[in-house]
């Protein structure tokens, strides 16, 4: 008897420590209960937000971000993450912002980015049971006026760069410089600067030896001043030589206008805007052009549109530019340029791009037969009537929807 009630306890023991929750069960249950998310994120943003499922077919998430970004005055990055709900969040949408400073590093930038988006999730995890985990911290003091800026929004770039390269029958060397400075409000866009560039490859083929020099210099400067939420007008210099496209010396000044069709606030989503350019030029030529001059004064204008748009189903961006001279309408160019990226389907996107160019305005083309010698080396600029390129790719991915899990192991070498 003592026998059995001592089993008996024993099995009512195992009974109780098998209906506790199992700490794994529980796991897989919150896992469950978490929220459904499109998106193209990194092994980084995975690893530090785990609180949702990232899958691959929208049809199946529950918000679609779409992340975008757009260079600052300062030369840093405004991100910002487009929060757009379906499903059980449909109609839902959200746009969170943040901005980097050029001195940031790397891993600034992207712990930063993963901050603004836990912020930016938190009214959706709210309502699930993963909410009760999440504790949100604020851990730094801050000052209730902001300090004045030394710079007044003034940002400067200098650069220096060089090469040396050979083999036994070519060596080549090249050096390049510049020098830059800028200032973004949201009123006023200055950009000022000077590069130059020097490059010479020699060939040596036993009898046969040829040179290829490059030198070009160029000194810019523009303006921009905002009108309002659709229109803009600015103001270009530019002075540059190079002995490739036969300029010993050029003068431009170019005053444009621009209207956007949507306004300037929606531009990280979306933007279709037109220019009119016109252009006063005066080019002094290193040799004696097709059209015998060694220096001439030239009007011109230039009528540009393009659009962008960044959607949950992909991107694109279409634009069409027309350049003619006032003395001669034959003279002219035309360009269209198109590039499109669409999420198909579960697992398929298909990107593809184009651009071409009718040519008809090269006036500073040398006069006279252009050697072969000068063809093969590619050492000046060659008369055309056309120019393209196009580039397609097709990407697919199948097996599960939950892409959740990061593993680094070996990623250096495999």
């Amino acid at each position: 008897m003592k026998k059995l009630s001592f089993l008996l306890i024993i099995f009512l023991c195992s009974l109780t420590l098998f209906s506790q929750d199992n700490p794994a069960n529980t796991i897989d249950d919150l896992r469950k209960d978490a929220i459904n998310i499109y998106m193209d994120a990194s092994s980084y943003i995975k690893k530090e937000v785990p609180f949702i499922n990232y899958v691959r077919d929208k049809k199946v998430a529950d918000l679609i971000i779409i992340d975008t970004y757009q260079r600052t005055g300062s030369g840093g990055i405004e991100y910002t993450f487009f929060i757009e709900g379906q499903n059980k969040y449909a109609g839902v949408m959200d746009t969170i912002k943040m901005t980097t400073f050029p001195n940031e590093t790397e891993e600034q930038i992207r712990i930063k980015g993963v901050r603004l988006l836990k912020m930016g999730l938190m009214k959706y995890i709210i309502e699930t049971p993963l909410a009760d985990f999440i504790d949100i911290k604020f851990s730094e003091p801050i000052s209730e006026t902001v300090s004045s800026d030394a710079w007044n929004s003034w940002v400067f770039k200098t650069r220096i760069n060089g090469s040396l390269n050979g083999q036994e029958t070519s060596k080549s060397r090249s050096i390049s410089s510049s020098f830059s400075a800028g200032m973004v409000t949201s009123e006023w866009k200055l950009n000022f600067g000077v590069n130059h560039s020097n490059s010479s490859t020699l060939y040596d083929y036993g009898d046969i030896k040829a040179t290829n020099t490059r030198r070009s210099s160029r000194a810019w400067g523009d303006a921009v001043k905002s009108v309002n939420e659709h229109w803009s007008v600015g103001l270009s210099t530019d002075a540059y030589n190079s002995n490739y496209s036969n300029y010993d010396l050029g003068l431009s000044l170019e005053p444009a206008i621009e209207y956007d069709i949507f306004p300037y606030s929606e531009s990280t989503r979306r933007i279709f805007r037109i220019y009119y350019i016109a252009s006063f030029r005066y080019n002094n030529y290193s040799d004696t052009t097709q059209f015998f001059k060694t220096e001439e004064t030239l009007w011109s204008h230039k009528i540009q549109t393009s659009f962008t748009t960044i959607q949950k189903w992909g991107n694109i961006n279409i634009s069409a530019r027309w350049h003619n001279y006032l003395h001669d309408f034959s003279l002219n160019n035309l360009s269209l340029n198109g590039n499109i990226e669409l999420k198909v389907t579960k697992g398929l996107s298909i990107n593809m791009g184009a651009s071409y160019s009718f040519v008809h305005d090269q006036v500073s083309l040398r006069k006279g037969d252009t050697s072969i010698e000068d063809v093969l080396l590619n050492r000046q600029e060659l008369s055309t009537t056309f120019s393209y390129y196009s580039n397609f790719g097709i990407t697919y991915t199948f097996g599960s929807i939950y892409n959740n899990v990061v593993n680094p192991r070996l990623n250096s070498i495999f």
